[in-house]
């Protein structure tokens, strides 16, 4: 249930009101929107008399949420929620680009990275500390000091910082560093871990799994915002399907679902979904096309050497050449 309130609804009406949802035993949640606030009913075990609310000073109306997934729902809130970050807003109509390399190597490598893309038009730096691998015998990241590393790049370049947290155990650490907090397609429904993330003031990258539906990835989201954490971005990153020409299939059409569907920015992660460096170009121009809230890109100076995912890593000449016309594709599309 939404209990909308009026334009000029005061401070006190709008507390009147979450009063009353919290003496019936069920959680209120405020929702800013751009010209009143909503307040969000959750947790209640049946329906909720609607008509108790309504004689409240200051309601305009009371609406039914019908979605499994409320707090990320369009129902619960019709604008687009836009997250701001360094000098980047995702949401907005802009296009923002996360470039970086999957793993952070050395202090050579993720320097020499951040300049480049930076000086490309990057708006954040993505980096691998602790790297998922399908075999326990690839290169697992740095750790700790691939933190360091990234903070270093940050310092040097004024990039803010993505990476991955792949535990509960390593959250802290993750979140004392990152500028944005990570989650893998592996993780998309590591519950303990949506829920630490929802407990952080960071904003959040959550990941399509690789087989995940569409509902199945808003309620992972939803675990997040459920805990508080309202600053969470999609990522699609291509699911498995049965073909060979590419490591996942990209689903450029979720874009558009997950717009209608729900108020929160959804980006595109060409590089996992096509493991392929030529794809990779060809898949970021349809990004730009296509609407998305903002697009991530793996970069490497030497993607021969690269100690993970080289074949899919753009070289930083062709970095700058693929944000040229990612930018010119945009201007022509349009916000």
């Amino acid at each position: 249930m939404l209990v909308v309130m009026q334009k000029n609804a005061s401070e006190e009406k709008i507390n009147a009101v979450i009063n009353a949802v919290e003496k019936r035993g069920y959680t209120a949640r405020p929702i800013p929107g751009g010209e009143r606030v909503s307040i969000g009913i959750l947790h209640n075990k049946g329906s909720v008399d609607a008509d108790h609310f309504l004689g409240f000073d200051g309601v305009k109306e009371v609406i039914p949420v019908t979605k499994p997934y409320k707090l990320v729902s369009r129902e619960f809130k019709q604008e687009n929620t836009c997250i701001g970050i360094g000098d980047a807003v995702f949401g907005n109509g802009s296009l923002p680009v996360i470039a970086g390399p999957c793993a952070v190597e050395s202090e050579n490598q993720i320097l020499s990275i951040a300049n480049s893309v930076k000086a490309a038009g990057a708006k954040l730096l993505r980096g691998g500390a602790f790297k998922p691998r399908t075999s326990p015998y690839s290169f697992q990241g740095l750790g700790k000091k691939g933190l360091e590393l990234l903070a270093k790049a940050r310092k040097e370049t004024g990039l803010p910082i993505v990476t991955e947290a792949m535990d509960v155990e390593t959250f802290d650490l993750v979140e004392e560093y990152a500028d944005v907090i990570q989650i893998g397609a592996r993780n998309m429904q590591n519950f303990s871990l949506l829920r630490r993330a929802g407990k952080s003031v960071k904003p959040v990258i959550l990941k399509r799994g690789m087989s995940a539906l569409l509902q199945e990835w808003l309620m992972a989201a939803e675990y997040i915002m459920e805990e508080g954490n309202n600053r969470v971005i999609l990522c699609e990153r291509g699911v498995r399907t049965f073909v060979k020409h590419s490591r996942n299939t990209l689903d450029l059409s979720v874009v558009s679902a997950v717009k209608k569907e729900s108020h929160l920015p959804i980006i595109v992660d060409p590089s996992h979904a096509a493991g392929v460096r030529e794809q990779v170009i060809c898949l970021s121009y349809a990004c730009a096309a296509l609407g998305a809230d903002g697009v991530m890109i793996e970069v490497h100076n030497h993607p021969e050497e690269a100690m993970s995912d080289g074949a899919q890593s753009l070289y930083p000449e062709q970095f700058k050449a693929v944000m040229e016309k990612m930018k010119a594709i945009h201007a022509i599309v349009g916000k």
